[in-house]
């Protein structure tokens, strides 16, 4: 019989469980507060540049110039690709998913990486950085190469935001492209112990290394009810086609009970705090270009869902609009979302192994016991 002390404290989906102290990032779903390092994200976003907050969550606390263009130049340094890694990309079927090629991509990345000195705290650093400032590479040459254009090599003069904008669209971005990427960045570097993160701390603990590990978090993050949440929200919006329609749709989906992408999350029971600064950014962007559908749509839906269900919109909900409004292909989204949470991916990996123990948690038992077996011959 199973263990009625596990049985007893067992939780679906692990709701409510501990299962790491972490000094990085804390959501505080009953308040709608998310902090990184001590910092409300209200208090950063729009304040700091994401590098600055590669330096927090790698650090703890925020760069002084000095410090911040030394890790700027560690990044931008850091960012070309091994050739054997570029063919590799160059040899995907043309119609290969974005996150099956970004997380082939990091694997791959491990074997060009695997000297003597693997184990080694300080290579794991330097592991980290290369990741962070790789993994939007990998995303852009990918989304190239499909193309059948060049893979343009990187700038060291433009930051992360900038430097992938550049990559992806061959021209040097504008200040509001930059200004929109680098905040986007910055609500997505970390988020407690989310499924992507969590994954990533199971899979080091084992003591495996840095790149198995952000390759699992890719593999997580892939999923549409994580970071494929934002693919989704574009595709509803497109499937509604119009505002008039809205009212119509989300009452055959509450009717159907069929979840509305973007609306509610697993943690927080008020307001997403990331959402109001990327709501305001949709704003602005569907503004300049002319095309408010996309926004009025989105706050219809909020709207609806707020005062029917109670539900608010989540960092997905608008970071599509954001995403579609700066001409990103819809099937990028979850790259860039996994283009910023390296920074807390890798940092969590580091803090796991600074004070490791293997992650073994307990199942529950609910099948059959004292079964017999049947010869063979008389099944």
């Amino acid at each position: 019989m199973s263990n009625p002390a596990i049985a007893a404290t067992a939780a679906k989906g692990l709701e409510g469980v501990v299962a790491a102290s972490t000094r990085l990032s804390d959501v505080r779903g009953d308040v709608g507060k998310l902090i990184y390092c001590g910092y409300d994200i209200d208090e950063l976003a729009g304040k700091v540049t994401y590098e600055e907050v590669v330096h927090l969550l790698h650090h703890g606390f925020l760069p002084n110039q000095a410090q911040l263009a030394e890790l700027k130049a560690r990044l931008a340094a850091a960012r070309e690709l091994p050739q054997g890694v570029v063919d590799l990309i160059r040899s995907f079927p043309e119609n290969t998913p974005a996150m099956h090629a970004l997380r082939t991509g990091v694997s791959a990345l491990g074997c060009f990486d695997c000297g003597a000195d693997a184990d080694n705290m300080d290579a794991q650093r330097e592991k980290a950085m290369r990741l962070i400032a790789q993994i939007p590479i990998i995303t852009a040459y990918f989304h190239r190469a499909r193309q059948g254009k060049s893979l343009l090599p990187p700038d060291p003069s433009l930051g992360e935001a900038a430097n992938f904008l550049y990559l992806i669209n061959g021209e040097p971005p504008s200040e509001e492209q930059v200004k929109t990427m680098d905040l986007c960045y910055v609500l997505h570097a970390d988020h407690g112990m989310n499924a992507s993160t969590f994954s990533a701390r199971v899979t080091i603990a084992t003591l495996s290394d840095m790149y198995s590990a952000v390759t699992t978090a890719i593999g997580t993050l892939k999923g549409p009810l994580h970071g494929g949440a934002n693919e989704g929200v574009i595709k509803m919006l497109k499937e509604i086609g119009s505002l008039d329609q809205v009212e119509e749709y989300v009452e055959e989906c509450l009717a159907q009970k069929k979840k509305v992408m973007g609306i509610g999350h697993r943690v927080y029971k008020v307001l997403d705090p990331r959402a109001p600064h990327l709501k305001r950014m949709a704003q602005v962007l569907s503004a300049k270009l002319g095309e408010p559908k996309w926004i009025q749509m989105s706050e219809k839906i909020a709207e609806m869902m707020l005062e029917r269900k109670g539900l608010h919109a989540n960092v997905d909900f608008y970071s599509a609009t954001v995403y579609y409004s700066l001409g990103i292909p819809t099937d990028l989204f979850t790259p860039i979302f996994a283009i910023a949470r390296t920074a807390g991916w890798t940092a969590h990996v580091l803090e796991q192994l600074a004070d490791n123990r293997l992650i073994r948690p307990q199942s529950v038992y609910t099948g059959p016991v004292g079964l017999k077996v049947v010869p063979l011959d008389q099944r």
